[in-house]
């Protein structure tokens, strides 16, 4: 029972800042014209009426973000004879497109067949810029019978033409209860002048956006450049009036259970796995005004030499009991609602310390999303290579002081 704790720690990280992310992203712009649904399609069925089965395929993921014995992978060639290798290779989305993407560039294969890529910057480059291969929706038939509807319809791959989730998160508030005796509800809360000192915003641009956004009452997804610098004004404000304690990366989670900062934005599965390994008592919402779903893909890059088997390895995936396998490792949110009534089974057979975990795991809301959470999701403001530049340059300064 193993679980992860970093993923998103990775994001803030890198190594890469937010502005040289945009200066790489810059170097693609004009590069190639992203496809029409049609013409994917069309292109789509194309390319994999010549494919032919092979018996091997090589997955690029995250750092820990499988279960540890790899017992998924094993039991997938077991039933199809396809050998996978499983490189941990990923530590952030911008360090792993500036390698691949020359790569793609000069019609060389990245050597993957499928990779793992969170929805924004990079996933839009990938697709603008042609460098992923439309799925093959016949070969869904796992995922289109098992996930859920909130994971068939996405803003930023409307029709799952080019991804499909792995496993995904949400941002939130939370707070300390020690310090903080009634549960705050609303965006305000965090622009609330009796915390003053004690608020928690992050240092990631997309994140902070959202919740600007969120703050004047505007969706990120469908976001103006004139809203954006209303709600870069909104943070400006607040970060003004002594508000904001620090733009963190997730050291806020050791801030918020020492006390450092009483309220803050959170991922929903740092809450869950702060208050699982270490005893804490911090509690999480998504805010009345609108959270933040961020979704990790699966995608098959340009010159896959494996592509049908990677397809066979992405829909194995949405078997109940494969994904029921991997949340239970990862704790993250999982696309198929069916796996909680399995890890509800498994907790109920199992003993001790694994126990415990499995029975936090399958009751834990911030691992199940009510309906009214997930109504209030909504995905980041969606970045591309024409506007990446300016939504940098009204969102960076504010973190930067």
């Amino acid at each position: 029972m193993t679980a992860r704790y970093s993923r998103r720690a990775a994001l803030q990280l890198g190594g890469l800042s937010a502005a040289a992310l945009t200066a790489a992203a810059c170097g693609v712009q004009g590069a190639a014209k992203q496809q029409s649904t049609a013409q994917a399609e069309s292109a789509a069925d194309k390319f994999w009426k010549a494919q032919k089965p092979t018996g091997t395929v090589t997955f690029a993921n995250w750092a820990l973000y499988i279960d540890p014995d790899h017992q998924t992978l094993k039991d997938f060639t077991a039933k199809t004879g396809i050998k996978v290798t499983y490189d941990e290779v990923i530590q952030d989305d911008s360090s792993f497109f500036a390698k691949i993407h020359p790569q793609l560039a000069s019609g060389q294969s990245t050597g993957y067949d499928i990779m793992v890529i969170t929805d924004g910057l990079e996933f839009s480059e990938l697709v603008e810029l042609g460098e992923a291969i439309p799925l093959d929706q016949s070969m869904l038939t796992n995922f289109h019978q098992n996930a859920g509807a909130a994971y068939q319809h996405r803003s930023f791959d409307p029709g799952n033409v080019y991804s499909v989730p792995w496993a995904s998160g949400s941002t939130g508030i939370a707070w300390n209860p020690k310090y903080i005796k009634t549960p705050p509800t609303s965006i305000n809360d965090l622009w609330n002048p009796a915390y003053a000192g004690h608020v928690g915003m992050m240092s990631d641009p997309q994140e902070i956006a959202n919740f600007g956004l969120f703050k004047i009452g505007v969706d990120p997804e469908n976001s103006t450049q004139k809203e954006w610098q209303a709600a870069a004004a909104a943070l400006k404000q607040q970060r003004g009036a002594g508000i904001v304690r620090q733009y963190y990366d997730q050291s806020y989670i050791n801030a918020l259970s020492k006390g450092d900062v009483w309220i803050t934005m959170a991922w929903s599965g740092d809450i869950f796995q702060q208050n699982l390994s270490a005893g804490t008592d911090l509690q999480f919402i998504v805010p009345k005004e609108g959270g933040t779903i961020w979704t990790d893909n699966m995608m098959i890059p340009k010159y896959a030499a494996n592509p049908v088997a990677a397809m066979q390895l992405i829909d194995w995936y949405y078997q109940p009991r494969m994904a029921a396998t991997l949340t239970e490792a990862i704790n993250y949110i999982t696309p198929v609602p069916a796996v909680q009534d399995i890890i509800k089974s498994d907790a109920a057979s199992a003993k001790g310390s694994d126990k415990a975990t499995l029975e936090a795991v399958a009751t834990s809301p911030l691992v199940w999303l009510s309906a009214a959470d997930y109504a209030r999701l909504k995905n980041y403001v969606p970045i591309t290579s024409k506007n990446q530049s300016t939504f940098y340059g009204i969102f960076q300064p504010v973190v930067a002081g």
